[in-house]
């Protein structure tokens, strides 16, 4: 024991330097590391520039022909313009011109090319023309792929394998250069979704439409087989395939800033499809220069460097990590609205009246992998706006402020804006309309039987409670119809717009129907009490979820459960993950499933469609998941296809939702709130789920930002302190030791 102390005491001095010179260097690390979690550069908070994360892998596609993703949005609407774009300020969402010099009116054809009127019945309509006229002066950002020599040929179209060696951006090329963008641009751009190189997504809605677009697709299809024709497979060199060659039918070029598109029949909602970057303009020069040997293997293509002639081009694309995209020195520069809702003066947002855009200089990208690090990193401004995409922050943020008096405090103190509104999406649970149970009905006797055991479970789901106060980080208003409020058409939030099977009015408030009245149809479905009134078995129904149910989705789930409970029905729970989910829709195996819609373009027939017999999910892939089959709907759907929004539009959308009110193939849920979360910096922040040029609008004030990140990261220096202490005592106890072993020596 003696020894061992000895031992002990005589190693402590080396030890204890060693451990201390360690613990003082960390713990210095620790706290220098802890005074400034910026993911960002020292100084770069006081530069023109807007910080934003993303939480999912880099975008896969930022080619406009393949893009079609949630977290590809915020780059390909700062880097292309479509024609058309939605106004930034407006609710319900109106569109005006972009590239274009404004909203082309078609003219009709009929089925021997003569002229028809613009109230001209839609089944008249053979044809649909289209002319765009753009606006002159505007230039792609500066690129390699236009650059020239002395004598006019292009730079960089003629290189070999080795010259492209040591590239790997367009900026390691020396000569960079511009041109107009012309209408021979969004042509090329509109051939290009026939092309069998890449994944178009929209080609077969655009082939159903644009005039011999589906024919073009097969000649395209065996033009590249020719060009391929001896060409390894596996090389990711493709021959350059130059879609100018092959003439289009529906689209032509009239001029250098007009060109027409030719729609089969009518089709209203065209107007939408040309305010998404499907419609934007591709350089020709861009898929020639990026078609060159050696560019894909280094990263060199549009799905990686697009180039267009937005606000901003990218300038960083580190897979996975960060991307910058800066200011396109070339912009034409549009202008700041002037024209909003009531309220947006109030708010600041009609202050930049008249202003040219974009006011940022530079957009940054930070990949953050969790939630929880983004989260932290926002409240600590080092984020101005957590995802510029994701409308589900400000609700997430507003929940908890809602759960805690100290964390609301905190958002006020720091001025975070977190603007809420219902946007045009819903969540719902589906009845599947092939069930024998819950479906349609093979018999009239059954059809009303299993319409009134929709009706009953329809009126126990208690959507106020669950999504108004219980589930509040997914909160939002109660469904009593397809159609969210922000469209025409929808009665959202009117008298209207209750649902007589679900609600009343009692002394002019909204109320849900009683439990006793579900019970009452529950037992005219031939299930009293939740029991089979033949068999007296107990009614048990199987429930599809999309997600496999971790903690979060389990109490969703378990909340759903209560809700069939109360009328003493059994809900089995069939959570899977979403690739199971989907292959079990498409064979029309659910019973009951809960799914959501976002809508394409805010338009009611957009949700409408839905409901359509032949977009059956089971039977033709559709996106009618239900299933729902009614004739009489089926009719007026086709009808509501060919209408301008008007009066008469009006009334077919409410005959519509009242058919679908009676049919209950939905029990409707709830419309999601969607809410931006800005810091106080961020000027003219104006959520809006089809607004997705937002970075155009944005703008920061970065002294304020410098100021304020100051103000609440300020370093803690009560541990250095604490630090400082112990190494006094651990010195004070090495020194003792140290005298003890002197001691013991000179004693030996």
């Amino acid at each position: 024991m003696r020894g061992g102390v000895r031992n002990a005491l005589e190693a402590m001095p080396r030890c204890l330097h060693e451990w201390l010179t360690l613990l003082v260097a960390g713990t210095a690390a620790i706290l220098v590391a802890g005074c400034d979690n910026s993911p960002n550069p020292k100084g770069s908070e006081s530069t023109n520039t807007l910080f934003v994360a993303f939480q999912e892998r880099s975008p896969r596609h930022l080619d406009p022909t393949a893009s079609y993703s949630l977290n590809e949005v915020p780059y390909m609407y700062a880097v292309y313009e479509a024609p058309y774009a939605y106004h930034y300020l407006k609710r319900p969402y109106v569109v005006v011109p972009k590239a274009a010099e404004a909203l082309a009116e078609p003219q009709y054809l009929d089925k021997d090319g003569k002229p028809l009127p613009a109230d001209a019945p839609g089944e008249l309509v053979a044809e649909s023309v289209y002319d765009i006229h753009l606006k002159p002066g505007m230039r792609y950002a500066p690129h390699p792929a236009f650059a020239k020599d002395a004598s006019g040929a292009y730079r960089y179209h003629a290189m070999t394998a080795a010259d492209s060696r040591d590239k790997h951006s367009p900026l390691d090329f020396a000569q960079s250069g511009t041109r107009e963008v012309v209408a021979d641009d969004f042509v090329y751009a509109l051939k290009r979704h026939a092309t069998p190189r890449i994944e178009a997504p929209i080609f077969g809605i655009f082939s159903e439409y644009v005039l011999g677009l589906k024919e073009y697709g097969k000649l395209v299809r065996e033009e590249d087989l020719k060009l391929r024709h001896g060409v390894d497979p596996a090389t990711l060199d493709k021959p350059f395939l130059d879609f100018r060659q092959y003439p289009l039918a529906g689209a032509t070029v009239l001029d250098k800033y007009t060109y027409r598109i030719r729609i089969k029949g009518k089709y209203p909602q065209w107007k939408y499809w040309m305010t998404m970057t499907f419609s934007a303009p591709v350089p020709w020069e861009a898929d020639k220069f990026y078609a060159q040997p050696g560019m894909a293997k280094n990263s060199l293509t549009l799905d990686v460097w697009p180039v267009g002639s937005g606000p901003f081009m990218a300038a960083e694309y580190d897979a996975d990590r960060r991307h910058v995209l800066v200011r396109n020195p070339n912009y034409h520069g549009a202008t700041y609205p002037c024209e909003g809702m009531p309220g947006d003066a109030a708010l600041g947002l009609l202050a930049d009246c008249g202003k040219r855009l974009p006011f940022l200089d530079k957009l940054v990208f930070n990949t953050e992998k969790d939630k929880t690090p983004l989260r932290s990193k926002f409240t600590q401004g080092f984020l101005d706006v957590p995802e510029i995409e994701r409308n589900d922050w400000g609700p997430d943020f507003l929940a908890d402020a809602n759960d805690s008096d100290e964390v609301k405090k905190r958002f006020d103190e720091r001025g975070m804006r977190f603007p809420k509104s219902v946007e045009p999406q819903n969540w719902y649970l589906g009845f599947n309309w092939l069930d024998p149970v819950v479906g349609k009905g093979d018999t009239p006797e059954q059809q009303e039987k299993n319409r009134k055991l929709r009706y009953a479970l329809s009126i126990a789901i208690d959507w106020e409670e669950g999504y108004g106060r219980v589930f509040t980080q997914k909160a939002g208003e109660v469904a009593m119809g397809p159609i969210p409020a922000g469209m025409f058409g929808s009665r959202h939030g009117t008298n209207e717009g209750i649902d007589p099977i679900t609600h009343k009015l009692v002394n002019g408030k909204v109320v849900r129907r009683s439990i006793d009245e579900a019970k009452q149809l529950l037992a005219e479905a031939g299930f009293p009490d939740g029991r089979d009134a033949k068999t007296g078995k107990p009614l048990v129904l199987n429930y599809d979820y999309q997600r496999v149910p971790t903690p979060e989705f389990r109490a969703e789930l378990d909340w759903m459960v209560k809700q069939f409970a109360k009328l003493n029905v059994q809900l089995e729970i069939r959570a899977t993950d979403y690739n199971q989910f989907q292959e079990k829709m498409l064979k029309g195996k659910q019973q009951i499933f809960w799914w959501g819609w976002f809508a394409d373009y805010p338009d009611a027939e957009n949700f409408l469609f839905l409901f359509y017999g032949p977009n059956s999910k089971a039977k033709f892939e559709g996106e009618n998941t239900a299933n729902y089959d009614n004739p009489e709907y089926d009719k007026r759907y086709k009808q509501l296809a060919l209408l301008d929004d008007g009066p008469a539009k009006q009334k077919l959308i409410d005959e519509m939702v009242d058919l679908l009110r009676k049919d209950a193939p939905w029990a409707f849920g709830y419309f999601p709130y969607s809410a931006g979360a800005y810091q106080q910096w961020v000027g003219d922040a104006k959520y809006g789920l089809f607004t997705n040029d937002r970075a155009l609008y944005y703008k920061v004030d970065a002294p304020l930002r410098t100021r304020l990140q100051a103000e609440w990261n300020q370093p803690r220096y009560w541990p250095l302190v604490l630090l400082a202490l112990a190494a006094l005592l651990l010195a004070w106890i090495a020194r003792r030791a140290f005298r003890a072993r002197e001691r013991l020596t000179a004693r030996t």
